[in-house]
């Protein structure tokens, strides 16, 4: 008897639409576990790590009763790859307790998905039973972004791009590959992986 559904990791770098996507599954009622999002929640209902991460970064990371102060860390973190480090050290380990205990609630699921910006880079996809690349053009993805996040730069769009582990790489690592391009159909292609993973949750 399935104890646990299917557990699918689902990725792609920013302006790829990933969310968009992942709102197309949730349309067939399958239930999506954000990482990112809850990674902010988890740093933020947890004492123990809210406490590792003021002793490590200062009392400047949390502002208005816990809230956590993106701005701050972001600043503190984004070029120094120690203080990233020691940052994921820290949120990785708890965001992934509460992977675990959400999963086990989800046993009325054919599968679940997990969503995550750095799904490959973290090696988060090794304890998943697939994923999923959602990858579009370079322009597009540009576009995307800076009709949604008009106060960034293309630039710094690039420069976030950058950081990301190329596309190509991720092909190598993906079990599957949507490809949301302005011309493909993506609505058919979610239909069509909806229906084959089901049919694997079921074997």
């Amino acid at each position: 008897m399935k104890t646990k559904p299917r557990q699918i990791g689902i990725t792609g770098g920013i302006g790829s639409g990933k969310s968009y996507v992942c709102q197309l599954f949730a349309a067939y009622q399958i239930p999506i576990y954000e990482a990112d999002k809850r990674a902010h929640q988890v740093m933020e209902e947890d004492s123990d790590l809210k406490a590792a991460i003021i002793s490590l970064f200062g009392s400047k990371s949390y502002i208005d009763e816990g809230k956590l102060n993106r701005a701050y860390l972001a600043e503190v973190v984004f070029n120094q790859t120690s203080k990233i480090k020691q940052l994921e050290n820290l949120v990785h380990p708890a965001v992934a307790r509460d992977y675990a205990a959400w999963v086990a609630s989800q046993k009325a699921a054919p599968y679940v998905l997990k969503e995550a910006a750095l799904l490959f880079e973290t090696g988060s996809y090794l304890q998943l039973d697939a994923t999923i690349l959602v990858s579009a053009p370079l322009e597009t993805r540009l576009e995307r972004v800076q009709k949604r996040d008009p106060h960034r730069t293309r630039e710094q769009i690039l420069a976030i791009i950058a950081k990301q582990m190329p596309d190509a790489e991720k092909e190598k690592l993906a079990t599957y590959h949507l490809d949301n391009s302005p011309w493909a159909d993506i609505k058919a292609q979610v239909a069509a992986l909806h229906q084959i993973l089901i049919a694997s949750s079921m074997a």
